[in-house]
Parts: structure tokens; C-alpha cells; sequence
């Protein structure tokens, strides 16, 4: 396991080649934008070579206009992890390399437990995300990150066929009350993946799927060695890809749950340039 106790030192002797950061509260700020600390020092990473990689709980399509900020919308041979892993797609044309969904009648059965709970629901699938029941303050969290459409459907059946599902999420502020909507329905999950994010969602998805594994997948597809790799995150969903990374970076405002997962913790927060304060120093540093 990770801890802080790996020097400066022994990470800047590696030549990092792809850094695979996360989007909400990692290099976005709290307001969904992204500060010109980060714009400006992605520029540069990608001027050295560098592949920037958003790995996201998001689908690709949602991130577009962070794409387009960074310059990296449409171009070939830049990449994003999305769903948790579960789908790699290059930006010049969203072609997938790997796209692994849930099974839909899987889904259709979580789906449908989870409607008992009357809580705000999401339904991603590959270019859509449709939600059922969204309360005031989700409508004000999702402000500005995605687009979606409303839903009041009590089951999957009318995307049956159609579409198919990358992942579900049910949301509660009380990280309590997800843990306990887990253990309840234990028997519905031998192969899902569940995962927490944002201090308010619960995700399902396939069994394996995690932004590790998303993160060596890529590597291998681009023969990037794992040690030569970056990982910068801030929550539940990303310790995964901070283990597999030859670097995991923390921002400084991270859920202490994955502290002892980082080897660096930033000084800046997601709101002062925390991603630019890892690529200066691990990336643009002599």
C-alpha cells in the first residue's frame, strides 16, 4: 500500500508519460470549471508529450466541453476513461478501445430495487443519462457537469434493446445510509462492482470494472509502463487508480478515506490548481 513516506525525489527521477486525472473536485473547480492554473499547466504537459487522460465516472460525451477547454476535443491519440473504467474511447472520434456494460437484466433488477428507496436515480448509458426522481439540490450539483433527461420509468424495460446501461447510481448526502442500501441488497451484487463518489453517490457497475484496471488498459494500449504513469483523485472511486499509478497523487481537499492510498498530497486544493501543482512539479520540473 501507498503511503506519504516516498520521497520527492524517487518519483522525479520517472519519466511520467500519462497522467489520468479525475474530473469533480480533482481538476474541476467546486462551480464545474476549471481554473487557468490547471488550463495552463495541462498546455504545457501536452507540449512535453504527455498524455492528459480525464478518468471519470462520467460517459465520454459529458465532458466534451472540458475537452474543448483543454484543446483535446477531437484529437487522435488522446484518450478518456470513462464510466469508472468500464469504456476507453480516443477524442479525435469516440471510437471505443474498451466498452464492458452491464448486463441489462442485471440492471433492470437493481434498477428496480432501488426504486423502493425513493431516491434520486441515475441510468448511464453509452451516450445518454436519464434520472428518475432528482431532488432540487442534485439539479444544483449536476449544474454545468452534464446534460440528462428525466425519467419516471419504474424499471429499464424502455431501453431495452435500445441502449445499453454502463452504470446506475443512487444518491444520498448521508454516506451511512449508501453503505447500508449495499449491505441490504448483498445478494443482488455478486457481479457488480459498487464504488462511492462525491460524497453523495452510490455506483453500480460490472464486476472488475474500476478506473485501475481502466488506467492499465490503457497504459498497455499506448506500451506506457505502469511505473511511468500518474494518477490524480480526490475520492472513493479513484483508489483504485491511484494503486495501479506509478505515481497517486491526492488533492489537498480528498476524502481522508484514500489519504493512505496517495504518495503526494498537494497543497492546493481543487479550486487553486491542484492538478497544475502535481504537473509542475512531477511533470515540468528539471
Amino acid at each position: 500500500m501507498k503511503t506519504q513516506e516516498n520521497t520527492r525525489k524517487e518519483y522525479t527521477m520517472k519519466p511520467y508519460k500519462l497522467i489520468a486525472c479525475d474530473m469533480d473536485e480533482t481538476l474541476l473547480s467546486s462551480d464545474a470549471s476549471i481554473c487557468q492554473r490547471n488550463i495552463t499547466a495541462i498546455k504545457k504537459a501536452l507540449h512535453e508529450g504527455i498524455y492528459f487522460v480525464p478518468c471519470t465516472g462520467r460517459g465520454f460525451h459529458s465532458i466534451d466541453h472540458i475537452l474543448k477547454t483543454l484543446h483535446l476535443y477531437g484529437q487522435k491519440n488522446q484518450y478518456v476513461i470513462s464510466f469508472n473504467g468500464s469504456c476507453i474511447t480516443e477524442n479525435k472520434d469516440f471510437s471505443s478501445s474498451y466498452w464492458l456494460p452491464l448486463a441489462f437484466d442485471l440492471a433492470n433488477e437493481i434498477y428496480r430495487f432501488c426504486t423502493k428507496y425513493s431516491l434520486c436515480q441515475h441510468i448511464y448509458t453509452k451516450n445518454n443519462v436519464y434520472i428518475r426522481n432528482i431532488t432540487p439540490a442534485e439539479k444544483a450539483f449536476l449544474h454545468n457537469r452534464m446534460t440528462y433527461t428525466l425519467t419516471d420509468e419504474v424499471d429499464l424495460q424502455f431501453l431495452r434493446g435500445k441502449e445499453e446501461i454502463a452504470k446506475l447510481i443512487i444518491t444520498h448526502t448521508d454516506t451511512a445510509v449508501l453503505h447500508s442500501i449495499v449491505n441490504e441488497m448483498a445478494s443482488l451484487l455478486h457481479n457488480v462492482t459498487t464504488t462511492y463518489s462525491s460524497n453523495r453517490y452510490l455506483e453500480f457497475m460490472p464486476a472488475g470494472v474500476n478506473k485501475g484496471n481502466g488506467l492499465v488498459k490503457l497504459a498497455e494500449l499506448l506500451h506506457i509502463a505502469p511505473e511511468h504513469t500518474m494518477a490524480i483523485g480526490d475520492n472513493i472511486n479513484d483508489i483504485e487508480m491511484l494503486q495501479a499509478a506509478g505515481l497517486a497523487v491526492g488533492v489537498h481537499n480528498l476524502n481522508p478515506a484514500i489519504r493512505t492510498y496517495c504518495d503526494v498530497i498537494t497543497n492546493a486544493t481543487n479550486n487553486e490548481g491542484a492538478v497544475a501543482e502535481a504537473i509542475e512539479r512531477f511533470i515540468l520540473t528539471p
